[in-house]
């Protein structure tokens, strides 16, 4: 489906991420993978899909926090690979206190990595997918980009503020061929929500899978976390022709969160 189109996941070395990388190169897109981790274990990641897929299949590891890594990342894979098509703003870090008590340095961090990140790097590939008269830019905001939490207040600012950069890009970008989409994935167990069970585990003084039970009873109906596959089913759903006249959404994966 994707053979010679090149996809950029940010914080592709694990979890949702790497779940989405590995839909792409199953549908024979080259890979660009971002983010952080053990070098043996990124360059295991990184070769196993090349061998596997039969893609090419990099990796850079920008701080995606400073904006300037972010647009020499998107130059460095369309210099490196000769192209982007598929871009897919994926990185993103958590932290959880009362507004009042929220650290000002854990804000910024939220909001550079979460949110002005997503700009930067659509900022820097847009040029490219204008020439090419094509791309897919998918932004994985969250269920946080359509309600809130307490105690979330950064996550859920900076994933609003995807969700709407992501209808602003949709509007820019009508007509070119070019779409801009966001999911809006619900509880997934990613080792950030891990971090959240425990957590409540302690508070609680339960067992690490009753908390999560409980996680999921709280919010998502369905009682079942999403999986990264099921995410990366849905990018490559968005990033094919199928989806070339949808723009500008915000797709709940959340298993009924939203419904309520």
């Amino acid at each position: 489906m994707f053979t010679g189109k090149v996809a950029v996941v940010t914080g592709s070395t694990s979890g949702i991420g790497l779940g989405i990388a590995t839909a792409l190169a199953r549908q024979g897109a080259d890979i660009v993978l971002n983010g952080f981790g053990d070098a043996q274990e990124i360059e295991r990641i990184r070769s196993s899909l090349e061998a596997e897929f039969g893609v090419r299949v990099a990796h850079d590891g920008a701080d995606l926090s400073r904006g300037e890594a972010v647009r020499e990342m998107i130059a460095h894979a369309v210099s490196r690979m000769g192209r982007i098509d598929i871009l897919v703003n994926n990185a993103g870090i958590q932290h959880t206190a009362s507004i009042e008590e929220f650290p000002v340095e854990k804000w910024d961090a939220i909001l550079a990595l979460n949110l002005s990140a997503v700009f930067h790097a659509t900022a820097a590939a847009l040029p490219h997918m204008r020439q090419q008269g094509s791309g897919r830019i998918i932004n994985i905001a969250s269920v946080h980009g359509l309600v809130a939490s307490v105690n979330k207040s950064a996550y859920v600012a900076a994933k609003h503020g995807v969700v709407g950069f992501t209808k602003a890009t949709a509007l820019e970008t009508a007509g070119t061929g070019i779409t801009a989409n966001a999911l809006c994935p619900g509880w997934v167990r990613t080792p950030l929500v891990e971090q959240q069970i425990t957590a409540l585990a302690q508070r609680e003084g339960t067992d690490q899978e009753s908390a999560a039970r409980a996680l999921l009873a709280d919010k998502q109906p369905t009682l079942q976390f999403v999986t990264p596959e099921q995410i990366g089913a849905m990018v490559v759903f968005l990033a094919s022709d199928a989806a070339a006249q949808m723009t500008g959404t915000a797709l709940p994966v959340d298993g009924g969160w939203t419904a309520r």
